[in-house]
Parts: structure tokens; sequence; C-alpha cells
């Protein structure tokens, strides 16, 4: 563990009171708590002045004794394979869970919280399934349960819509939240390769899990995409209810489409407040390739605020990494250990709002929403397919801002088709109409587009 010199009630020199150092049990030694323990270590002096007091990792969980020992180097440090006893431990201030999963862990923050401990956690999937059930048990415990590390990784992003924007009305949130999904875009539009090659690449690199389901069928931004709404609009977290559509049908030859028509295809969590509710939504999304989220790329990510005083805020950084995370995770540590003395009160509400001016706004329903659309649609050659096209798309009120007709490497027809803003469940019909129009030659694709004005 890492001693504080200085962490007598007295400094040596002076009369100045010292506060002793916070003591942390971490449940968790692989990427993520590897890096937390590497940071603290090589950071150890500019932390405590940031804090105020030494941050000590006393005590570790894990499964594998032997590999966490080697990690830890022979520190000073207790060693259990029971995550329970060390959220019950009183030698603990504070659990840090970088483990992930949904169960155990659970169990694990709900432990420490009935014990008096604050929680810093990195696991989103945890937050957007239990948030409420874990925040709730915090606000009657008068503890504090940190996750910056959860949204985003690098980017302090929980801590802008909760403490940098809090004077304003956040009108909306979009962001690039998923490496993973991100680089296989960008390899889909530099290379020209298809979804499944893209994907090979990411898990040759280390970008994407064998099984890289969560990441390409948009649930990991679904998973964030609650968390942002939550601290942007003051809502409880919504998980189901985030409307959810991953990249693993997206075709190249649409990616290609899209930049030729001067746009970039990028998976986009959307929280946007409306009159009539909030939208929550994740999918991949036509973005004009000058905008600033079009030009982050690779395994980066990014976040787009529009709020009514500040106006659009970008936030920018890595989205993965094991330094990455545990700079999020250390900032955590460090607000909790400048809580001495403070009240629950005064404190940074876990949703950004305090409990009682929490408000369950409705969530808009997929055919509710209103957004632009890029409709590929292939065709039989002449003009009369053409014509039942558009009278489709007049008859299902969808407003047509631009179309051209392109011919692909095997011959076929194919109309393009840039909207205007127009209710889903119109396209919806649209959708279904054409799929029974003679000349339509096989299935349309449709994509959302998304001007971020």
């Amino acid at each position: 563990m890492f001693r504080d010199s200085e962490s007598s009630p007295l400094a040596a020199a002076g009369s100045t009171a010292r506060l002793r150092p916070l003591r942390v049990g971490m449940v968790g030694i692989g990427t993520v708590g590897g890096g937390t323990w590497d940071v603290l270590r090589r950071n150890q002096q500019e932390i405590r002045g940031r804090a105020g007091r030494g941050i000590e990792i006393v005590a570790v969980a894990a499964r594998n004794l032997t590999r966490a020992a080697q990690v830890l180097a022979g520190a000073n440090v207790q060693l259990t394979g029971d995550a329970i006893a060390l959220a019950r431990d009183p030698g603990i201030d504070v659990l840090v869970e970088v483990a992930g999963g949904t169960g155990p862990a659970r169990e694990w923050l709900l432990c420490a919280i009935a014990h008096g401990k604050h929680v810093v956690t990195a696991n989103k999937a945890l937050l957007a399934e239990h948030g409420g059930e874990i925040f709730a048990a915090a606000e009657r415990a008068g503890v504090v349960v940190a996750y910056e590390a959860a949204v985003a990784v690098s980017i302090p992003i929980i801590k802008a819509l909760r403490e940098g924007l809090a004077a304003n009305r956040i009108e909306w949130v979009a962001g690039i939240v998923n490496g993973t999904t991100n680089f296989i875009l960008s390899k889909m539009r530099d290379e020209g390769l298809r979804f499944a090659e893209a994907l090979a690449q990411a898990q040759a690199l280390g970008y994407a899990e064998a099984d890289a389901r969560l990441d390409i069928d948009g649930i990991d931004a679904a998973h964030k995409t609650a968390l942002l709404a939550a601290n942007a609009f003051g809502t409880p977290v919504r998980l189901d209810q985030v409307q959810v559509e991953g990249i693993a049908q997206l075709q190249a030859q649409d990616v290609a489409r899209a930049e030729r028509l001067g746009f970039r295809v990028k998976l986009l969590g959307i929280a946007r407040r409306r009159d009539d509710g909030i939208e929550l939504r994740v999918h991949p999304a036509l973005v004009p390739a000058r905008h600033l989220l079009a030009q982050v790329d690779g395994a980066m990510n990014g976040v787009l605020v529009k709020s009514d005083a500040a106006g659009l805020t970008m936030y920018y950084g890595a989205g993965a990494g094991a330094q990455q995370t545990a700079s999020a995770v250390i900032a955590d540590l460090v607000d909790v250990a400048r809580l001495q003395g403070a009240s629950a009160t005064q404190r940074v509400p876990h949703r950004a709002f305090h409990p009682d001016a929490l408000r369950p706004l409705s969530v808009l329903t997929g055919g509710q929403v209103c957004t632009r659309h890029y409709l590929r649609v292939p065709v039989a050659p002449g003009v009369a397919a053409q014509a039942d096209v558009l009278a489709v798309l007049r008859a299902c009120e969808v407003p047509v801002q631009s179309f051209r007709q392109e011919i692909d490497d095997d011959g076929v027809a194919q109309l393009l088709f840039l909207t205007q803003e127009v209710p889903e469940r119109r396209v919806a019909q649209a959708l279904r109409d054409l799929a029974r129009t003679a000349g339509v030659m096989g299935a349309v694709t449709r994509l959302r587009v998304e001007m971020l004005e």
C-alpha cells in the first residue's frame, strides 16, 4: 500500500492538522485494477496534493490471488478471495469495484453501502441495470456512489453534467461512447472493409472481445446513454426504455455512399429532451463529415452536449485502456477523499439532481421520434420504378430533401434518398409499403441522419 509519510495527526513542521489517508479496498486487480494501482503509485504525491490527504489501497479481493500478488509486487496489501468480507471490513473507508458483472457486484456494493462505506465503480452495466436500487441505498446510508469511469472512461462527462453545466437546462446529449464500434466503422470507411473484416481486426488488436455482442449490438452504448440521460435531465436511469440498434447489419456500401453524400456513419447514443418527453436511443447514424463528432476516429470517444446557457460543448478522449480508466477511478477517489466534514446535503447528487427533484419524464417510443433518414432502395431499371417509390414516400408523408440514382457493382440500380425530419412511424410504414412495391428489387436500407445542430 502507499503509506503517507506525513499522515500523523499533526504535521512535523507546524500545527496544521492532517487527515489520515483514505483507506481503499479494491475488488478486482485485472486490467483496470492493475492500472489503478500503477497510477496511484506513480502519482501519489500529485494526488495527495489535490486530495488534501493520502489515498492508500490497503486490501484487494481477487479470484486469482497468485496473479494479484504478482501485480502488487510484494506491497503491504491484504489479499483475500472474499469480496463480501472486504465490503464489510471496518478497516477500509471506500470500496472500489473494478471486477465487472452485474450479479455479485451488486451484492458487493450494497454490502459496502450497508456498512457505511463510499463506493467507486467503473461498472456501467451494473448501474444501468441496478442504479436506482444502489443510489437509493447510498442516499439512505449517507454515502457516495461515484462512477466517472463508467461512461467514456477518460472523458469527465459525468462531472461536466453534474457540476460544470449545473447552471444549464440540458437540451440533448449525443455521443460516440463505444470505442470498439467506432474503430470498426473507421476501418469500414477508410479501408472499405466489410463489417466482419473490420470486426476481426478489432478483435486481433484487443479492441473487441471474442464475443463482441455487447459492443456491436449497441448494448454497451445503451448502458452509458441511460446514465448520461439521468444526469442530463434529472430522471431515473431508464435502460429498459432505450431504443437500441447495433452495427452488425451495416453494409460497407452504405458507409461508402454516406461518405460520397458528405456524411460519416457513427454509432451514436442520443438523449434528447422534447416537449412531450425524452428520446433515448442508440443506433448508427449519418453525421455531416465536417461535424466535430465525425472527426472522432478509431477507438476514441466523443460526447457533445447542447445546453441553454453554455451552448454546444464537446468532450473528447480515449474510451478504453487501463491507465485511462484508472484516471477516472482515481478522480472519484479524490472527490471522496475531500468529503471529510461535508454533510450529505452538501455533496454532488448521484444523478446531478437531489432525490426530491428527480422527475420520471416519459420516454418517447420509436414511432414518436422525429429524425432525418437515409434510404437506399434497390429498384428495377427505368423511370417507372423510381416513380413508384416516390409515390409511396408521398403517400406515407415522408418528405424527400434530395435523391439520386447510382448503379452498384452488380449492375443494380440504387435510389438514394435523404429525407427531411419526419416521425419514424411514417418511415416505418413507408418501408412496409416499399417491400410490397413491384419495382423494388430487395430490402430497403434505412439509417438515421443526425445533423447535431
